[in-house]
């Protein structure tokens, strides 16, 4: 994972030195993003401020009817009369009000469907006629605010200078969830601009949003930029969640907030109507509690789209159901990679690492001890320039056709300039001013940088899966969550397996790993291009045999 944090998360460096993360988003290669914090939040990291044993006000979990249920369960209540599409969604906005809005404060949705209510009243008598369209039928789903809905919601990336734009369509992914009958409950805080504006932001942070929390210690870093979501699936404040992968943005806040995350392979789901950072390493991806509803999710949206040609360009076999994959012995018999550079980094983590390797030894795989990354440190640096590339080229194409009042990057720029108090309080736009000044996408360096950043990566992971003869290359997601802090920004503690499988466009799966000093860590595991069938095995057999996953407590700070 790269050092740096922006709207997709920042990527720590393939390099296992600590750095920090200024010096990483102007030196390393791959590039994750988050969002900033508030200065409230930095001051409730100090020790003086507040009793450990201080804890906001927050209805037990317990009596939350929907907590911890999966798609399954929903169905099933549905189906019984039990439960409506109707009820359900008004148990969510209740719990939204009581965790999202009072208590905690979590902050993790940006707005909410004004038509939930109807849309599932829709539903309903559907379902009443005996027309259920699938698994999805009547579930609430979350969506971050950087991808289109047609609809009453705006879709802003967390940011002022596209408040009040509404989109004229659903983003490609969205109508894929309509069709399969998902109900779209609102939209979720990001790290603003998928965290691709300041070398200094915090996770979680817009200036449209403000700051999420973590809702298992309030003053740590959600993570980003997938913050909104991974918060809000941890706080059971939806059935399941999209959050947008560029390096580490499924799967940093999957891991910090206790959830599974998913970033499909470049190509499986489609990117139109997603507010862009790169075409090569872009690509949205399910965020939800338990591996077998992200199957569920991820088969859902995978159909092909005639406006995004990496979903003509599918080099593997797609399916439309991912669930029939999740074997309990998925492990059996399987070699997977550990990434030996990874160890002795922090003794908590290590400790969670030790017990997820006992744990799928347990369940049959063998352990191969790899070293990858180390293949990848004569890259440093190239990531970041080619998302400068893309990123430039990606956002104008979007604004030109949005119903926004800014139409390029540079109107961005000067609207951010103008409305620095607002929109620029705690940091920056130097990566946009960064971005501004690069060429267009026929620019020899980008060419020539490009091919070697994507034929370099994808040689070491391919080489070292197939000597081998590996599932799956795994290692801890990120270390334990750091302290809000808007001043300075965020401190990534290493780790981030997930950054290879990001610029080589390949998929990664997050999955709770265990509790670090009451701090989620995730154990990341990723393969080759359309491996997902593979993965979901791998992980689903972990996860049922370690039951890892554990609700937040809502803990003020450590």
């Amino acid at each position: 994972m790269l050092r740096y944090q922006f709207n997709f998360c920042i990527l720590y460096p393939f390099s296992t030195s600590t750095l920090n993360r200024r010096h990483f988003i102007r030196q390393t290669t791959f590039v994750s993003l988050t969002g900033s914090g508030a200065l409230a939040y930095l001051a409730s990291c100090t020790k003086s401020k507040q009793p450990k044993s201080a804890n906001p006000a927050v209805p037990e979990s317990e009596t939350f009817a929907l907590q911890e249920i999966t798609i399954s369960d929903l169905q099933q209540k549905m189906t019984s009369g039990e439960l409506t599409a109707r009820s359900i969604v008004e148990m969510y906005l209740k719990r939204i009000e009581q965790i999202d809005r009072n208590g905690p404060n979590l902050n993790s949705i940006i707005e909410l469907n004004p038509d939930a209510l109807a849309i599932a009243d829709t539903l309903d008598e559907e379902r009443k006629n005996g027309k259920a369209r699938g698994p999805l039928h009547g579930i609430p789903v979350l969506i971050k605010d950087n991808i289109d809905t047609g609809d009453k919601m705006m879709t802003t990336a967390g940011s002022l200078a596209l408040e009040g734009h509404r989109a004229s369509k659903d983003a490609f992914i969205i109508g894929e969830l309509r069709n399969a009958g998902a109900i779209i409950l609102g939209k979720t805080n990001l790290s603003e601009w998928a965290n691709f504006r300041s070398t200094r932001s915090s996770s979680g942070w817009s200036s449209r949003g403000g700051q999420t929390k973590n809702p298992y210690i309030l003053d740590r870093s959600p993570c980003g930029s997938s913050s909104g979501s991974g918060t809000a699936v941890a706080a059971n404040l939806c059935a399941i969640a999209i959050g947008t992968e560029t390096d580490g943005s499924i799967n940093c806040p999957a891991s910090i907030n206790g959830i599974v995350g998913i970033k499909p392979t470049v190509g499986l789901w489609s990117r139109t109507g997603i507010i862009p950072i790169s075409k090569t390493q872009d690509t949205a991806g399910p965020m939800t509690r338990t591996v077998s509803d992200a199957a569920i999710l991820l088969g859902a949206l995978t159909a092909t789209d005639t406006e995004d040609k990496t979903t003509n360009e599918r080099q593997g076999t797609i399916w439309r159901d991912y669930a029939q994959f999740l074997k309990a012995d998925g492990l059996k018999g399987k070699k997977i990679g550990i990434e030996k550079s990874f160890l002795k980094k922090h003794e908590a983590v290590d400790a969670l690492l030790k017990n997820f390797i006992e744990v799928i030894k347990g369940q049959g795989a063998i352990i191969i001890e790899i070293e990858l990354i180390d293949k990848l440190k004569d890259l440093e640096g190239m990531e970041f320039e080619i998302l400068k590339y893309e990123f430039k080229d990606g956002l104008n194409k979007y604004l030109a056709k949005a119903n926004a009042s800014v139409k390029t990057l540079e109107e961005l720029i000067k609207f951010n300039i103008t409305n620095e108090a607002s929109v620029m309080p705690f940091f920056k736009q130097e990566i946009f001013d960064a971005t501004q000044a690069m060429g267009d996408l026929s620019s020899k360096d980008y060419i020539s940088i490009h091919e070697k950043l994507l034929s370099t990566t994808r040689k070491a992971i391919d080489g070292t899966l197939n000597e081998h003869g590996l599932t799956a290359i795994c290692g801890p997601a990120n270390g334990p969550s750091w302290c809000i802090d808007v001043v300075n920004g965020d401190s990534f503690t290493g780790y981030g397996m997930y950054s290879p499988a990001a610029v080589a466009g390949y998929p990664s799966i997050t999955v709770p790993m265990g509790l670090a000093l009451g701090l989620p860590i995730g154990i990341t595991f990723f393969g080759t291009a359309f491996s997902e069938p593979e993965l979901l095995a791998a992980a689903y057999a972990y996860e049922q045999a370690s039951k890892k996953r554990t609700p937040p407590s809502f803990r003020t700070t450590v």
